[in-house]
């Protein structure tokens, strides 16, 4: 397997760049890093649930004080997060051999032309190194979508118009594209990736229709741990049997926020990544902890 480390790239944390260089002197082989926009003060599902109730951030402590998983607040890391392009930019400059990747880009809250660009600049700057982890937006963050104007209902078609009309652009010269959500005549736009038809893309998300998206416009699968050491074991065989039916090849596996004592039940299912959670103010003691599993493993 291939270890990776997932930063929150959190304002207060250690530098990404610093980050980067360390991980890759210690031969883990990614990094990824969060993309949120913002925190709406007013939201009405809880973080991490799907039920909805009016959680007002005005109302709570000062958020200097930090926040964590309590009452339905988002932690404070939500709030602090850098951008994920030019965090990622930057990580690039400073590195030669890790791969970069996105964990994940909320696609549905980025203009697909602008987003098509900067994932090719990306990738040829970084010669070839980026990993384009996507997303559709988790119901707890509704609000946030909507800022973007995006429809929380509607996410899933607006999604994969958007791949798909990247997709056009990042290997045609003359892009064209007319959908219910995404609209444009034939454009020219440049640079084109260096990893071709496109970066690698890991479609996020564990739900009964993931793998639908998975194979239209994924090359392979991120979901996030499970405790159900069988879980994986039977989702990574569907996806396999249905991507060979559809004749599609194997699909790589990632687990993404992995846990390092699950490491010999992904590898039994076929698990091909796992990247690893270094929180906020322990980076240093994450990428040490990732480096001996690696090592032994």
């Amino acid at each position: 397997m291939k270890f990776g480390v997932f930063s929150m790239n959190s304002d207060e944390g250690l530098d990404p760049l610093e980050l980067a260089r360390e991980a890759e002197g210690l031969g883990l082989e990614s990094l990824f890093v969060l993309d949120h926009s913002h925190v709406p003060v007013t939201r009405r599902t809880p973080f991490g649930a799907g039920n909805e109730k009016t959680v007002n951030i005005s109302q709570r402590k000062d958020l200097s004080e930090g926040f964590e998983d309590a009452g339905g607040d988002m932690p404070r890391d939500f709030y602090r997060n850098r951008e994920q392009f030019v965090t990622l930019a930057g990580v690039a400059a400073v590195t030669s051999t890790l791969r970069i990747g996105t964990g994940i880009c909320v696609v549905t809250q980025r203009d697909p032309i602008w987003l098509a660009k900067q994932v090719a600049t990306l990738d040829q700057l970084s010669r070839g190194r980026l990993v384009f982890g996507v997303g559709i937006g988790s119901p707890w963050n509704r609000e946030e979508l909507a800022n973007h104007g995006t429809d929380y209902h509607t996410r899933m078609t607006l999604m994969a118009e958007r791949m798909e009309a990247m997709q056009r652009i990042w290997t045609q010269e003359r892009a064209e594209y007319h959908g219910r959500f995404v609209d444009f005549d034939p454009l020219y736009a440049w640079p084109k990736p260096v990893q071709q038809p496109r970066p690698p893309v890991l479609v996020g998300g564990d739900g009964p229709t993931v793998f639908d998206r998975v194979l239209a416009y994924g090359d392979g699968w991120m979901p996030g741990h499970h405790e159900d050491p069988g879980f994986f074991r039977e989702r990574v065989a569907e996806l396999q049997e249905r991507a060979a039916a559809a004749g599609r090849g194997r699909m790589e596996i990632t687990i993404f926020l992995a846990h390092l004592d699950s490491l010999d039940d992904y590898a039994s299912a076929g698990v091909d990544r796992v990247v690893v959670n270094a929180p906020t103010g322990e980076e240093r003691k994450y990428l040490k902890d990732i480096a001996k599993a690696m090592a032994d493993h």
